[in-house]
């Protein structure tokens, strides 16, 4: 696999869970918050160099991210799993697709499977409905491709007793719904310049890394920054969390750039 590396701007489209924050009917103070950073769209992060722009997971959130951002173009679109607040924004595609054609897309087998289910009529072969948006479904596993050139490699993590993807891209990997990985997988995320990866909340929970579990897992990867996604209400206000972060770790939020 021939790839060159590439300078990469990411840029957080949302960094909030399953549910947003503010999360609807919650008076929690953090819901309440009139600091922009407390207010969280369903996760998604747009990678873009040159004259290339994928987004990882589209959620339900997915066109307002777009208008937001004022993204132009979309060349490709890698999910990390089925869950809804990863893909339902699956339609929002068509614009782009009216731009570029059949829009790329990347997700294991078990993800397909189900968006074909849930989106009969985009990926159906008769009676196709004219309007949906064309993708093109590439079905991948661990074995590493290359994505508009360049070199990506999945990533399996458990989401519970889900396996689901991250992925590697040069030296950056996103993480997100993790709670488990194996030692295998963690060697794959060495030497990385930007790691982001889930920090849902201060308690503990059955599917999701805590604050102290996504502290303990970048003490152990070592990458050089660390950024939080996927954030819940209940990891606390945006201000309060970040001054007691390490100062190589930091709380993303919605709308933050980095370059790499």
């Amino acid at each position: 696999m021939k790839t060159d590396k590439k300078r990469l701007k990411i840029t957080f489209l949302g960094t909030g869970t399953s549910q947003g924050v503010p999360m609807i009917a919650s008076n929690h103070p953090v819901c309440l918050s009139t600091d922009v950073k407390d207010k969280r769209l369903r996760s998604s992060i747009l990678i873009s160099w040159e004259d290339k722009t994928v987004v990882i997971d589209c959620g339900p959130d997915f066109r307002q991210q777009m208008l937001r951002e004022n993204v132009q173009l979309v060349n490709g679109v890698l999910f990390t799993h089925e869950h809804s607040d990863h893909t339902a924004g699956l339609d929002d595609l068509r614009p782009f697709c009216y731009k570029i054609g059949e829009m790329p897309i990347f997700l294991s087998q078990r993800t397909f499977d189900s968006l074909e289910q849930r989106f009969q009529y985009i990926f159906s072969q008769e009676n196709r409905y004219p309007g949906a948006p064309s993708v093109q479904p590439n079905i991948i596993d661990k074995t590493p491709f290359s994505l508009l050139g360049l070199k990506t490699t999945p990533i399996q993590v458990m989401h519970g007793n889900l396996p689901i993807l991250g992925y590697r891209i040069q030296n950056i990997a996103y993480l997100t719904d993790v709670k488990t990985i194996t030692i295998e997988e963690k060697e794959k995320l060495r030497n990385l310049d930007v790691l982001i990866v889930n920090a849902l909340r201060i308690e503990e929970h059955p599917t999701h890394f805590n604050l102290k579990e996504a502290l303990n897992f970048i003490e152990e990867i070592q990458p050089k920054r660390a950024y939080f996604t996927h954030i819940s209400h209940k990891l606390g206000f945006h201000k309060e969390v970040s001054a007691k972060l390490p100062k190589n770790v930091f709380l993303s939020f919605d709308g933050l750039e980095i370059e790499v």
